[in-house]
């Protein structure tokens, strides 16, 4: 397979399987449109196994049921993708796939703050001009996609941090719960020691495939979350003393901000509370904050790696 068609999946794949935004505002919003959509009412494992078959012909194959359940209006449909397990949508009549809702017969229509696009938005349209400007990365602390944005907001950072506000906003917890304590985590990290070291355990959070292995396991985690602490001189009792009080306020806080935005997928890119549609590349993210300057600054002639970061941990 070439480097170039291996690209082409990758991207249907986040197209298809990967972050189908279920809020509870979905349920609201769906339940006439689907009442309507719907047809006689299949089992859940039955519209389990055709979902499964559908995404396996959008993606070449290699994505395995693992389970189905009733949800009320919708059947959630858990699936396994490259290790990953990831939850899925259809109607009960198992003929639509539910993103707003697209039928299984035809390409799914995604939102584009949950699909890659390779088109690179140099100059944002809407985002306003400042001296210092905002920048935010909404993410689900597990999310790959997620991942894969703050890996290339990595370089970005380095580079401008002293001439931009970076923020990682959280947003919720889609794949579970430790997927909110590990953004509690987060928090407290930065507010007890700053946002270098919030960065800096980042990028040792999100290059540890074994940390992802691990699905927020706590037993499985402190074979190496220890570690990072200790590398980064970081207090594991204050971490977690932090996380049981304050933590919580600001962790509802951010969903509030992400709420008020009308931001829902992972990632979610936003300047000047603006979203911004980017490569996830670290040159394409420099790019689109250097054009939210009043007046740019020296470090935005400098050239960062113009490559896509791979989803996920590792």
């Amino acid at each position: 397979m070439t480097e170039d068609k291996f690209k082409i999946n990758i991207w249907q794949v986040s197209a298809i399987i990967l972050f189908i935004t279920v809020t509870i505002l979905l349920y609201f919003v769906f339940i006439d449109g689907a009442n309507k959509m719907s047809g006689k009412a299949i089992s859940a494992d039955e519209a389990g196994k055709q979902l499964v078959n559908y995404l396996n012909t959008k993606t070449n194959g290699g994505v395995e049921l693992v389970s189905s359940s009733d949800k009320g209006y919708i059947y959630e449909v858990k699936v396994k993708y490259q290790g990953q397990e990831i939850p899925v949508y259809t109607t009960k009549d198992g003929k639509y796939f539910v993103q707003g809702a697209t039928p299984i017969t035809e390409e799914p229509v995604m939102q584009k703050d949950v699909s890659n696009s390779n088109t690179n938005t140099n100059a944002p349209q809407g985002v306003s001009k400042s001296d210092k400007p905002i920048v935010e990365a909404f993410v689900f602390s597990y999310c790959p996609y997620g991942l894969q944005f703050e890996k290339a907001l990595f370089p970005a950072y380095d580079l401008l941090k002293d001439k931009v506000d970076f923020r990682i906003v959280a947003i919720g917890a889609m794949h579970g719960d430790f997927e909110k304590t590990e953004s509690l985590r987060q928090i407290s990290i930065e507010k007890l020691y700053g946002k270098d070291k919030l960065f800096s355990y980042l990028k040792e959070f999100d290059k540890n495939s074994e940390i992802g292995s691990c699905r927020g396991d706590e037993s499985c985690l402190d074979k190496y979350l220890p570690n990072i602490y200790k590398k980064l001189s970081i207090d594991k009792a204050k971490i977690e003393n932090y996380m049981k009080s304050d933590a919580e306020k600001i962790y509802n806080e951010q969903n509030a901000r992400a709420n008020n935005l009308g931001v829902s997928g992972s990632p979610t890119f936003v300047i000047n509370s603006a979203q911004v549609q980017v490569n996830r590349s670290p040159d394409s993210i420099k790019e689109a904050v250097c054009e939210a300057f009043n007046t740019k600054p020296n470090e935005c002639s400098q050239s960062l790696s113009t490559q896509s970061e791979s989803p996920g941990f590792g």
